[in-house]
């Protein structure tokens, strides 16, 4: 039984890695399912958050809607578009923010959370076709 979990475990993870794009639990379960029928959907749900609890995955968390998972762990930022709901990563230094944040509320930060929501380039477009 632990072979099979760590098999699982493995599959799910090497496919969100390999999507790369920001999915959401439904997209990593309809991917790993294509190639792999018998593993379930609550099974997928329990490792990615396993994954994202451990810290070797990354939950974004989404106002009224559905999380998103990443691969990438280390320290970054990311845009959310209102209309489509892709995610994407936003390179961003932040640090001086912080620090004059800091400096001026006499805080000592511990961490922080930062998401930005917009348009897409491809809805922004389809949103200034549709405005034309």
């Amino acid at each position: 039984m632990q072979e099979r979990n760590t098999l699982q475990k493995r599959i799910v993870h090497e496919t969100l890695i390999r999507m790369a794009n920001h999915p959401t639990a439904d997209e990593v379960v309809a991917e790993v399912q294509s190639a792999y029928p018998s593993v379930s959907r609550a099974t997928v749900y329990r490792i990615l958050n396993k994954l994202a609890d451990s810290g070797e995955a990354l939950r974004i968390r989404i106002n009224n809607g559905a999380d998103h998972f990443d691969h990438q762990t280390f320290p970054h930022y990311h845009v959310h578009c209102s209309a489509c709901g892709k995610v994407a990563d936003v390179a961003m230094p932040v640090e001086e923010l912080v620090d004059m944040l800091s400096d001026t509320s006499g805080y000592k930060i511990l961490g922080y959370s930062l998401q930005f929501d917009g348009l897409c380039p491809e809805c922004a477009k389809l949103e200034g076709e549709r405005g034309a």
